[in-house]
């Protein structure tokens, strides 16, 4: 890759949604900014090959996409309003008050994640406009055809639109509630990066899990002080770090115990443990822990022990009693049995699980985890019934053959 080749890649990725966002915020359309960012990187990848890049190129990309839309706006004869403000030479809306929070990259977050949208339109709206990833990218992400994608993108503008949803950051007393929505959405596409589902596609998808990081220390950087931004970056920077160890060379999942951990990225992993004390001594100051945070300490403590033998499982079970007052959910129920049977023994875990039956019937990793406890506690022929639905159920391709070789093993 040459100097100008890298320089456009760096600038897509650093520049896309600042250049969004002020279109944006000049047009107050989504389906504009789009159009116009897309045509300004089109023009650079066009210009810059031959006339070199720009001193400035975030600027450049700016100025030419504005221009792009402001003859697009004249090009399509617009509404009148919109026919003036193609006029101006100058963007002059008034600026809004000044508040603890003041950018447009993070207005444009909160715009794609708005609580009237689907969560999964959430996902792909935000991926396109804030991450810069094309239809195609994000309809080979999800599964779904790129038509549909796009068609669920054009919805979503359309719906903001129609809706007038406001450019803007939540107020003061909304933001915590809204800031949650933009960390899930940011947490779902970490989730299907890590674990792609469906047949045929790479068990990892480092794309998703680089994209989601990339969007999370932008959200952290526009947001420094809030805890659970900081928890998120520190869950997934831990979870990453491994990321060179999970997957076989044939392509099967390796569960944690069998990892080697040398192969561990440590810069990740140093990141994520200083992120993870800086809210460890908040929490001592009595700022209680959110639930990212905590998910990040337990990835701390696995992270921390040379060998699985070295793991700390009580404090790894005192961070799931924590993090089940916050969530007591089926499925944080079923990970803090993982750490009691380490703990207390695999029966006294089957038990807490059996009587997550009706809840998680139709999870894979409920099976796998009762498989596995069958399994160690000899009863195989219960234990290969439980791999097998496991199997059934399981969308990634490194998963599978994980869990089959498993059961293969049973006699």
């Amino acid at each position: 890759m040459n100097g100008v080749e890298e320089a456009l890649t760096r600038a897509h990725h650093e520049e896309w949604a600042r250049v969004v966002a002020a279109l944006t915020r000049r047009f107050g359309d989504l389906d504009i900014a789009e159009e116009a960012a897309a045509e300004a990187f089109a023009a650079a990848v066009e210009r810059w090959p031959a006339g070199g890049v720009p001193p400035n190129p975030g600027a450049w990309l700016t100025t030419t996409a504005v221009r792009k839309a402001i003859d697009r706006i004249r090009r399509e004869h617009k509404r009148d309003d919109k026919h003036r403000e193609a006029r101006m030479p100058h963007d002059d809306t008034p600026a809004e008050p000044p508040g603890a929070i003041d950018d447009d990259r993070l207005r444009l977050i909160f715009t794609c994640c708005h609580p009237a949208l689907a969560t999964q339109t959430r996902v792909a709206l935000t991926l396109r406009m804030v991450g810069g990833l094309t239809v195609p990218e994000i309809a080979r992400a999800f599964l779904v055809a790129e038509s549909a994608m796009g068609q669920r993108i054009t919805r979503a503008k359309a719906k903001i639109k129609a809706a007038r949803v406001p450019y803007r950051i939540p107020s003061a007393e909304d933001l915590p509630a809204r800031v949650h929505g933009v960390l899930a959405v940011l947490f779902l596409v970490f989730n299907e990066g890590y674990l792609a589902s469906g047949p045929g596609t790479d068990p990892v998808r480092h794309d998703l899990t680089a994209e989601a990081i990339r969007l999370t220390r932008l959200t952290r950087a526009l947001m420094p002080r809030d805890a659970e931004v900081a928890g998120l970056l520190a869950l997934m920077l831990l979870t990453e770090a491994r990321r060179p160890a999970r997957i076989s060379a044939s392509g099967e999942l390796v569960a944690l115990d069998e990892q080697d951990r040398g192969a561990w990225d440590a810069t990740l992993i140093a990141e994520g443990h200083h992120l993870v004390r800086e809210r460890l001594a908040a929490a001592a100051a009595g700022v209680a822990p959110g639930r990212y945070q905590i998910l990040a300490a337990i990835n701390a403590v696995h992270t921390s022990a040379r060998d699985i033998r070295d793991t700390d499982w009580s404090q790894i079970l005192a961070l799931y009693d924590q993090l089940v007052r916050l969530d007591p959910s089926p499925i944080v129920a079923l990970n803090r049995a993982v750490a009691v049977a380490e703990l207390d023994g695999p029966e006294v875990a089957l038990a807490i699980v059996d009587r997550l039956a009706e809840a998680l019937a139709g999870y894979h990793a409920y099976h796998a985890t009762r498989a596995d406890l069958l399994r160690r506690l000899g009863r195989g022929q219960q234990s290969r019934a439980a791999y097998d639905r496991a199997i059934e159920l399981a969308g990634n391709t490194g998963e599978t053959a994980y869990l089959t070789r498993r059961r293969d093993q049973l006699r």
